[in-house]
Formats: structure tokens, sequence, C-alpha cells
């Protein structure tokens, strides 16, 4: 595969992950229902941005050496443990009572929630400033990447309007960093074949 397809395979993985993350905040916010679809479909969001940031880091990130590689490497880490939340959330929650679902809280399973939410709490705003740079991603797109992800992190201490607030400003953001990857790879191309 070349550079090329892999930034534009990762771009679309991109913008799959937002219309999950768009459908994921219209179900939260009663404008579609929950189905055994729409829970189901719920993950998809985050093992889709794991093709998403990795590319990020190729692309931008690892001209950042040692600091854009630990950067990629716990916000990639906490992106695939958002997928085992996502799963425990909308496939697993959903089918016990909520006395349940409070001792689970009360366990190891909460300790496991809330380091997830810290890593990618961490790791999202360490990724995003590595890839802060002259001639890197628009910086528009990474505030709004930074940014949705601090309600997102917080979820269970936020009001629900500054989480949908923020997975809609993430969302906003990927389909803003996936554009960049499809064009860049473009023009990778271009000077490829006339170099």
């Amino acid at each position: 595969m070349t550079s090329s397809m892999l930034y534009r395979t990762a771009a679309v993985a991109g913008l799959l992950s937002a219309v999950v993350l768009l459908t994921n905040t219209a179900k939260r916010a009663g404008v579609i229902p929950a189905t055994a679809v729409t829970q189901l479909v719920a993950p998809l969001a985050q093992v889709l941005a794991l093709a998403f940031v990795m590319a990020l880091y190729l692309r931008a990130g690892r001209r950042r050496g040692h600091f854009g590689a630990v950067a990629f490497a716990l916000n990639f880490a906490a992106v695939a443990l958002l997928v085992g939340v996502e799963f425990v959330l909308n496939l697993v929650f959903p089918h016990l009572d909520s006395g349940t679902v409070a001792e689970l809280r009360a366990g190891p399973l909460g300790i496991a929630l809330t380091v997830t939410s810290i890593a990618f709490l961490i790791g999202t705003a360490l990724f995003t400033v590595s890839l802060w740079q002259q001639d890197g991603p628009p910086k528009a797109a990474l505030f709004l990447y930074g940014a949705g992800a601090i309600p997102v992190s917080l979820r269970a201490a936020v009001p629900e309007a500054a989480l949908q607030i923020g997975l809609l400003a993430l969302a906003l953001a990927i389909c803003l960093l996936s554009a960049w990857l499809w064009t860049t790879s473009r023009q990778t191309t271009t000077l490829s074949a006339a170099g």
C-alpha cells in the first residue's frame, strides 16, 4: 500500500468515525431511537479512529521525535481502551438494572472507566500539542479536537449538553483533519510524480 493510499484510507476511516460519533450524539439527544443497531454500531467510532490517529501520527506527529511518539502511543492506547468502554456502555449496561450498574461502577470497572477517561484526556491533549506545528494539520481542527475531548473525557462529571457539544466538536475536528489527510495525500502524490 502506498503512503497516499494509506492516508486516503485513514481519511475515510476518520469520516466514518465522525458519522458514528454524530449518530451516537443524536441517539443521546433522543433525535434517533436507541436500537440494537445503534447500540452495536456505537463502538465503531473508536475502532475507526484508531486508523485515523495512526495516520495523523505518521503524516505529522512523528516529526516531533520522542515527544510525538509518546503522545501518539498514549492517545492510541486511550482510544483503544475507549473501544471497551463503548462496548460496556452500549451493549452491557442497557441490559442491567440500575443497581447492578451502580455496583459495577463502584468496583474495578469504575476504576478502569476512570483511568481510561484520564488517559484519553491526557493522551489527546499531548497528541494535539505534538501536531501543533507550522506545516501540520489545520490549527482550528486541532483546537476543536483537543477542546472536544475535554467534556468527552469528563462525561461522568459534566452536564449532558456539554458532553454532546464535545462529541460534536470531536466529529467536526475529525472531519476537518480527515479532509487534511486526504488533501495532503494528493499533494504528496503530485509532488512524487513531478519529481
